[in-house]
């Protein structure tokens, strides 16, 4: 999210900046922003002045009733009652303008820091280091290939209970994915200071709004429960049993779907329904009084208490998490931190599953384990100072590189392009792990720091010793994707017989295993 204020003030860094991004029509984008914002702010301030006379007016009708003068009296109660609809009046507009304000605002990336690279996408990357010498010798069997030799990796079975884009692990393989995944955890926590952390994998939309995966990005995510959504659908059933104008259910309906509507803007915003009492008690008093005027079907009741109930939940969904960054950044929604928590940068990690639609990689990676809808990843947050968050951003990076290296993995650290960087960041170091059977980099970790980018969305402040609090500034990055790992290590670790060593490191988490092979 991003402060209106500094578009405000200065225009036209911003049409630039997100030029640079890829926005289209970025200064038409900014001149809609900078007209609802005036007009929100008109409205705000012919409300407030409409209220001020009215309780000006309403102070006087005591005067004047106490000197008699009941004409007088009356005239101002007219004022009154007129004033009252202007209020109204101006609170509708700044409701609209504000909602519509914030939408925009929530669908605009971030702007990138001053040292990233002009680019439209992968190919204006820039390749920073590089570690370790890319085997371009000996067997390069594809790790779908070697996993399926070794009768333990099988795409079928997963396809038929799941679909595309699963796979069920086996044997010495399962083992050494849990390895591979145990010891990165290890590392990170007992070498880097990282604290573990094991969070929820199921998250209501506020905190995928928070970390910027909604509302833009909804396409990609596993939505589990919608009560909106079941609302939307009963409703929709209601009205087909009838002409919706004549039918005596009708304005139940009509009020239901403006409850509907109202939950699903509050959902959008990433605000939770029972927190907003007052539209909740409007909506439930329009229901009251239909219920109390028509005769209602048994179907028709259900709705109602259905609709009612919806304040004691959240109006939109629940998502599984497509990384552990949902979870663990938003640990400090609406919190105000102190200053002494942040004199070293707050610095979580967790190991879980991971869930992603791939709704936008038809066709990329269909066969393996490189794009799966399911994969483990161990995830690294900071939550910093903004003073504290690039060399935060540096030291993130090099404890992912860490673990490549004491795997003795090949890889590469590319800074991303302005047009390649996530929607949430403002820099972004990708590090790209070596496969012989592609006889190129592939990505195995993104390290980005979102600035207060993050902050702004799930309101999370700090606060220093003198001053008003300030928007801290959030990081994340993968220390690493597990499956993308196990990859590399097949490919990289194969033998002429197919067999996969295990690395030095790993071999204690595999209770002195030294190969994956078939079994006997």
């Amino acid at each position: 999210m991003h402060d209106i204020k500094a578009i405000r003030d200065n225009p036209q860094a911003w049409v630039a900046g997100w030029v640079a991004r890829g926005v289209d029509d970025a200064a038409a984008t900014v001149e809609r922003l900078l007209t609802l914002d005036r007009e929100l702010r008109a409205a705000q301030t012919a409300g407030q002045e409409a209220l001020s006379r009215r309780n000006a007016a309403s102070k006087l009708i005591g005067a004047a009733m106490g000197r008699k003068d009941m004409a007088e009296a009356e005239r101002l109660k007219g004022e009154v009652e007129s004033l009252k609809g202007e209020i109204a009046g101006q609170g509708e507009v700044e409701a609209a303008k504000g909602g519509e304000l914030r939408d925009l605002l929530a669908g605009l990336k971030n702007l990138a820091a001053e040292d990233v690279p002009d680019g439209e996408d992968e190919a204006g990357n820039v390749e920073v280091s590089a570690w370790g010498e890319p085997r371009r010798t000996g067997p390069a069997k594809d790790h779908a290939d070697l996993g399926e030799a070794l009768g333990l990796l099988d795409f079928e079975a997963a396809a038929r209970m799941s679909g595309a884009r699963f796979a069920v692990l086996k044997g010495r393989l399962a083992r050494l994915e849990r390895a591979i995944g145990q010891f990165m955890l290890d590392v990170q926590t007992g070498e880097h200071g990282y604290l573990e952390v094991n969070p929820p994998y199921l998250v209501r939309d506020e905190a995928m709004f928070g970390t910027g995966q909604l509302p833009k990005f909804k396409e990609d995510l596993f939505e589990i429960y919608s009560p909106v959504r079941e609302l939307e659908v009963d409703i929709a059933r209601l009205q087909a049993l009838g002409d919706f104008q004549d039918n005596a259910e009708g304005p139940l309906i009509e009020a239901l779907c403006n409850y509907r509507d109202t939950a699903q803007i509050l959902a959008r915003e990433g605000i939770d329904v029972k927190w907003t009492n007052q539209l909740i008690a409007d909506a439930q008093a329009v229901i009251t009084r239909v219920s109390e005027r028509y005769k209602l079907s048994d179907k028709a009741k259900e709705l109602q208490q259905r609709a009612i109930r919806l304040d004691e939940s959240n109006a939109g969904g629940a998502y599984l998490i497509p990384t552990a960054e949902v979870s663990l950044t938003n640990l400090v929604r609406q919190c105000v931190l102190s200053e002494e928590t942040l004199i070293e940068p707050l610095r979580l990690t967790a190991l879980t599953p991971c869930f992603r639609a791939e709704a936008g990689s038809a066709g990329r990676d269909t066969r393996g384990l490189i794009r799966q809808h399911q994969f483990h990843k161990v995830e690294l947050v900071s939550i910093t100072t903004p003073d504290q968050s690039d060399a935060e951003h540096e030291r993130m990076t090099t404890c992912a590189e860490a673990v490549l290296q004491k795997l003795e993995l090949p890889y590469r650290r590319m800074l991303l392009c302005k047009g390649d960087m996530g929607f949430s960041a403002k820099k972004t170091f990708d590090l790209e792990v070596w496969l012989p059977s592609q006889g190129t980099y592939r990505e195995i970790s993104s390290v980005s720091n979102c600035g207060d980018f993050q902050a702004r969305r799930m309101d999370a402040r700090f606060k220093r010793k003198e001053g008003k609090p300030e928007f801290v500034h959030t990081l994340n990055g993968s220390g690493l994707a597990v499956g993308r790992t196990l990859v590399a290590i097949m490919e990289t670790y194969q033998d002429e017989g197919g067999r996969i060593a295990v690395p030095a490191v790993l071999v204690p988490y595999m209770g002195g295993v030294t190969h994956v092979e078939r079994a006997s």
